[in-house]
């Protein structure tokens, strides 16, 4: 067994119960390109699945495959325990899906749009209003409810937007790329309510190209490239899958080389070599293992004046696997 298929098998072992979306070995092909190669993943309920991938990568074909947009070459998928297919009608209204290009009318209001929008999913006319204003309330635009969606910012478009795909209370939300572009006060609100529908239960399939999103949304992560699911876990299993350490920085003065040298001796310290006045090392799990690095540097007569703890992160992982900065 791989190592990607130890931590695949860690992660998706423990998803089983409350499977919302099961993707089985999708692949599809345009011509002489094949976009995607046979990716499979889970989400859970109340579980948020970040798929991350530069440009090109096959995201898009592969979400357009989840929805039921594009039939699948081969591989199957199945949307809460039904199989879903381009044709499919009921398994389909379990998805609420959030394209990256807004799907508002700016002449009418936001209650205009939601109401609109309700009834082409087929929601009661009795049930309307109250689910409108639920929804809202949700994406944070009830005290502007009346206004034109024109005058909105790209920030709150996004935010209605989000609002239309959750109308009929979907078991699976597709966000692809719900952040792009907008101000920091609607992005804040978008993940706070991404946050929010999550804690509720809600699978959530999220594309982003913002690492930091991803590591503060997703409960695991997907990182594509090539049409090919090239690692899959939690942040802390893709950074083992890798081998990155953490990398501790010990400004100081006094013996620094009698410090470094002391400090290998300690198991979880990889490395250490003193550079510009201070000790530059690799450790393990540095956090637990930092008053005792900061003794044993005592000990050996170096005098510690700041310290600091680099972590790795989605980044260096990403970069690792692919080649490429998610953005390229």
């Amino acid at each position: 067994m791989t190592a990607f298929e130890q931590v695949a098998g860690l992660s998706l072992g423990s998803v089983e119960h409350g499977l919302v979306l099961n993707c089985i070995d999708v692949h599809k092909r345009f011509g002489e390109v094949e976009a995607v190669r046979g990716v499979s993943f889970q989400i859970a309920e109340g579980e948020t699945y970040g798929l991350l991938g530069p440009n090109g990568a096959g995201k898009t074909t592969t979400i357009s495959m989840v929805c039921g947009l594009l039939e699948p070459d081969s591989g199957e998928v199945f949307v809460a325990g039904k199989r879903l297919t381009s044709r499919s009608v009921e398994e389909k209204a379990a998805i609420g899906y959030v394209p990256q290009e807004l799907a508002i009318y700016p002449d009418l209001s936001a209650r205009e749009n939601l109401q609109f929008f309700a009834r082409l999913y087929g929601l009661r006319p009795d049930d309307v209003r109250a689910r409108v204003d639920e929804v809202l309330k949700v994406v944070g635009l009830a005290d502007r409810a009346s206004e034109q969606t024109r005058s909105f910012s790209g920030g709150m478009q996004r935010r209605l937007n989000i609002g239309i795909g959750l109308l009929h209370r979907p078991r699976l939300l597709i966000l692809d790329e719900p952040t792009v572009g907008v101000d920091p006060q609607s992005r804040n609100a978008i993940l706070e309510s991404v946050e929010k529908l999550s804690s509720e239960g809600m699978a959530v399939l999220y594309t982003t190209h913002y690492m930091e999103e991803a590591e503060r949304l997703c409960d695991r992560i997907g990182i594509v490239d090539l049409g090919e699911l090239k690692a899959e876990g939690t942040r802390a299993e893709l950074v083992a899958l890798v081998g990155e350490h953490d990398r501790v920085s010990l400004e100081g003065t006094g013996d620094l080389g009698a410090a470094a040298k002391a400090s290998l001796r300690m198991p979880e310290v990889r490395a250490a070599s003193v550079q510009d006045g201070g000790i530059e090392l690799i450790v393990d799990h540095a956090r637990s293992v930092l008053p005792e690095l900061l003794r044993t540097s005592a000990d050996a007569g170096a005098a510690v004046g700041s310290v600091e703890v680099i972590e790795p992160d989605l980044e260096a992982v990403f970069l690792h696997l692919t080649g490429k900065a998610l953005r390229d």
